[in-house]
């Protein structure tokens, strides 16, 4: 019996230790599929790229039958069976990425590999870099790159800039063409040199992939994404590996100065953000649509003030930082602004992925059937004038919906850049990826990283290794909208057509956020 009062001793719970988290292997088998895709697409582009008119590797040498005939149709299968085995590796990665099994570092290896082959291939798919050493080369001689086309300077640079652009202006900014034109001074303008040019122009162009690398995994810690899926959507997404690098296409370098400008903005280093921001706009004028929307982001962060004058505060600054460093890349190239009117020479091509385009061509197809009608482009240009007042007003629109800053004004300019993309009077397939990338930081569901799926691998097929598009060949465009397709299912399903001879389960689907 007790000789005082009692007191309960508390039930204390004993957590057990958490689970440590799972280890996953390096997805080594995903990585070497990649890896002969990529090699394949880089040895097939010899015979099958946008190859040199007289290339004095192949001219007289043991492989020269590659160009022609048989061996150009043999060139061309290597390269579509590379095609085929990089998006199924891409597909493959995604789902290791959509289970948690990869960390962006792990993604990262993988792009390398990747990227890897296609730095010393031929150009794939595009000859625009064919165009971009001609302007350099044009500055280099002291001609302006704003006033003349490639034709004006004939060298072995120009003879192989597409017929399109021979006689164009550079349509590109004074960093690019001061890029361009320090690499000629490098490399030269003749013929050997010119390969040389080529590799060169990619390498500078790889560190804006450097940069989003860097870039992404940051961008989703603000903004809530899943930085491995980011990487996997966006660096190893065979649109860009396959277009921006093999390609050699300058927006490379202009999406990853901006991805790296938006994570300073974000991260209250709007001087130096806004600073990128003016370089990626010296590189190619379309950077400058995530400009309004960063002033609504740096006038978040300034805390006191009305708000009329914390945005005068916000732009006055924004816009002076930019300008003054746009001057001084001007000043530097020693050019002057004629490449802003230049940015309607590209009009001359017309295709149906450009929305207003497609209608234009639409309406005076169908109208031919009935009267007869002389040239479609009076249609285009009615079309293109009100397909840019409807981007005009989502852009005003969009920015407006902006006005509390923060990640709103993120995803609306990306909204922004997918709007530009499909509303300008002209518009090509990797131009879908200046959305992607301000895209890629958010959290990313199920239906969108499908659809994202099942267009990036339908882009990268509508044009032809030679840089020809394939818009109008109907019967071409039906086969990749189901390789797409499939692509797009095979993203949920390992095996939906039932053809391996053994069970193939993932991991279950962790939620897309952010991994470490």
């Amino acid at each position: 019996m007790p000789l005082g009062p009692t007191r309960l001793t508390p039930l204390v719970t004993v957590e057990p230790p958490p689970e440590p988290a799972r280890v996953w292997p390096f997805p080594i088998r995903t990585a070497l599929l990649g890896l002969a895709g990529m090699v394949l697409i880089a040895g097939g582009g010899m015979g099958a790229g946008a190859t040199l008119i007289h290339d004095p590797l192949l001219a007289n040498g043991a492989f020269n039958w590659i160009r022609y005939g048989h061996g150009m149709m043999l060139a061309t299968w290597i390269l579509y069976v590379g095609l085929g085995l990089s998006i199924w590796a891409w597909i493959r990665l995604g789902r290791h990425a959509r289970a948690g099994r990869v960390n962006h570092a792990y993604m990262i290896r993988v792009i390398v590999m990747w990227i890897a082959p296609l730095l010393i291939a031929p150009p794939l798919f595009s000859k625009d870099v064919y165009s971009y050493l001609a302007q350099g080369d044009l500055a280099l001689h002291g001609l302006d790159p704003y006033g003349v086309g490639p034709s004006a300077l004939p060298s072995a640079l120009s003879d192989n800039v597409s017929i399109v652009w021979q006689n164009t202006p550079s349509p590109y900014g004074p960093l690019f063409v001061l890029l361009a034109k320090g690499i000629v001074a490098v490399t030269g303008d003749g013929l050997t040199s010119l390969i040389s040019g080529v590799i060169a122009m990619r390498l500078v162009l790889a560190i804006g992939f450097a940069m989003l690398w860097w870039a992404l995994p940051r961008l989703c810690a603000k903004l809530g994404g899943n930085s491995s899926v980011a990487l996997w959507l966006v660096g190893a997404n065979p649109l860009l590996v396959v277009h921006l690098i093999g390609g050699a296409h300058n927006d490379m370098l202009m999406i990853g100065l901006m991805a790296v400008g938006v994570v300073f903005v974000l991260d209250r280093k709007h001087v130096a953000g806004v600073a990128l921001l003016a370089l990626a706009f010296s590189v190619k004028a379309t950077a400058v649509i995530a400009l309004p929307f960063l002033i609504w982001v740096w006038m978040r962060h300034i805390p006191l003030g009305t708000r009329s004058y914390r945005f005068v505060r916000a732009a006055s600054a924004a816009i002076g930082v930019f300008g003054g460093v746009f001057v001084l890349c001007t000043l530097a190239a020693g050019v002057d602004l004629g490449w802003i009117p230049a940015l309607g020479g590209s009009s001359i091509v017309i295709n149906w992925l450009s929305l207003p385009s497609g209608i234009g061509q639409a309406c005076y197809t169908v109208l031919s059937w009935f009267v007869g009608l002389g040239d479609v482009q009076p249609f285009v240009t009615v079309a293109r004038t009100l397909g840019t007042l409807l981007l005009l007003y989502i852009l005003v629109k969009q920015w407006w919906l902006a006005r509390e800053g923060g990640n709103d004004a993120i995803r609306r300019a990306a909204v922004c850049m997918a709007a530009f993309a499909l509303l300008a009077p002209v518009t090509l397939p990797w131009y879908f990826s200046w959305a992607l990338v301000l895209g890629a930081g958010f959290a990313w569901g199920t239906a969108g990283l499908t659809l994202a799926a099942c267009g990036s691998v339908w882009l990268l097929l509508i044009t032809y290794p030679s840089g020809g598009t394939a818009l109008y060949d109907w019967g071409y465009l039906f086969v990749i909208l189901g390789v797409s397709v499939l692509a797009a299912v095979s993203l949920l399903k390992p095996d939906p057509l039932k053809l391996s001879l053994r069970t193939i389960s993932d991991a279950p689907e962790k939620a897309l956020r952010h991994h470490p």
